[in-house]
This record gives C-alpha cells, structure tokens and sequence, in this order.
C-alpha cells in the first residue's frame, strides 16, 4: 500500500556497507521502521541521508505492507528545516535525549494526530529559542499527557507526590512517595507553557532532581522502559 504520510525521525542506524534503518513517527500509521538501502553511498537520487538526521520533520511517500517487516520509502521532503537542532551542540545532545525517550515511549503502529502535532510544535518551539535549559523536564511533563498517565495535580498545594499513583498527596503512603524541594521544584512546570520556561529559575543539582524524579515516574508507567543512554551527556551540559 502506498501511503503519504507526514513523518518525525527517531531514529537512523547503520546497517551493512551502505543502508540505514530508520524508525519514524509518522502521523498517518504511529511507528514504521523502513530500511533504505545503499543511500550512504548514493551520489544522487530521491533519498539522501542526510534528511533522517534525528527528529527531522519530513513529508513521505513510503510502501508498507503491514506484515510487521522493514517498509521502504520512495520520496521523501524535508517539511521544515531546522535553523539551530543540528548545529548547536547544546541542542543536538537535547535532541539525541528526546529522540531516545520517544523512540522508548511510543510503539504503536496507529494514528495520533494530537500527539503528532504536539512534536511538531515544539521541535519548532525548540528551534526558535534559546533559553532552553528546562526544556525536556517540560517537553516530558506535557508527553506524558498524550501517553495516557499524566500527573493528577488536583492536589497539587499537598507536600508529597506519589509516583505509583501519579498524584500529590498530604501523607506519605508507601515507597515511591517524594517531598522536599524535589516536589516544589516539580511542581512549577506545572499549568505553563514553553514560553514561560525562563521563569523557572532552579540550578543544575535541582534540575537534575527534577528529571530524575520525572524519568523514575516514566518507568513506574511504561513497560520496558529502558534508562537514556544520552542523559550523561545531556546533564553535563546544562550547569
């Protein structure tokens, strides 16, 4: 069947001599994996490697067959590229952070118009600014509304906050319970938008609490959850 579909880079992997593998997002059918051959040693041609650089968004022609295989593309058109994600350095480790957790978080092969969108209009966000220090604990916050388990902060003046349960609370119940500064620190991403991120003022230490907090509540709520490998790289670079 073929299909055009607007589509978001996860992934792109070497394999053999000359071919890629890449996993997309894309906005028709959720995740595809599509291997494209010899385009690392193409000199010319519909497809260049250089379009499925991390978390570029692209307009697609592909061929899937559903059967749960590799899919092909047959054209493929960089929808908006990018001024800054994959030339400033501080970027381009956020961008090798958020491609990794999405690539762990999505899975479905089926349509998410409003999680789609919602990528689409923050990697623009992204792009265009440069105070982006709070950036991901945010971009994660607001993710995990469209996966479906995203923090109850009915409560939210309550001293702790349950990570089992996803809600802040007066008392401590049970192991996965935090409160003190992490909690307060947690809690002012809470009901802003992305242009309000300057506002929040915390240091690196409170920042690294915070995402820990934040990633140690992503695992309690996805199956097969496996720990960034780009998060080292990532901390070290917002002091």
């Amino acid at each position: 069947m073929i299909v055009s579909t607007k589509a978001i880079v996860f992934s792109a992997i070497k394999y053999s001599e000359a071919d890629l593998i890449v996993t997309c997002f894309t906005k028709k059918e959720g995740i595809k994996s599509y291997l494209l051959r010899r385009i690392l040693k193409a000199k010319s041609g519909k497809l260049k490697a250089s379009q499925f650089q991390l978390l570029t968004q692209l307009d697609i022609v592909a061929y899937h067959k559903n059967k749960g295989t590799l899919e092909s593309i047959r054209e493929a058109k960089v929808i908006y590229p990018y001024q800054t994600l994959h030339t400033n350095v501080v970027k381009t480790s956020m961008i090798m952070f958020l491609a990794e957790m999405l690539k762990n978080c999505i899975k479905e092969e089926e349509s998410n118009h409003d999680l789609f969108e919602y990528l689409e209009n923050v990697l623009y966000w992204l792009d265009c600014h440069e105070e982006i220090a709070n950036f991901h604990i945010l971009f994660l916050l607001k993710l995990s509304t469209h996966l479906g388990f995203q923090p109850d902060d009915s409560n939210i003046d309550a001293q702790y906050f349950n990570l089992l349960d996803g809600c802040f609370q007066q008392n401590e119940s049970g192991m996965y319970c935090e409160k003190g500064r992490v909690v307060q620190d947690f809690k002012s991403f809470f009901g802003i938008n992305f242009d309000k991120l300057s506002s929040i003022n915390i240091d690196k230490k409170a920042r690294l609490d915070v995402l820990n907090l934040l990633l140690n509540y992503y695992q309690l709520h996805l199956q097969d959850y496996k720990k960034p490998r780009s998060l080292l790289v990532l901390n070290q670079l917002f002091q």
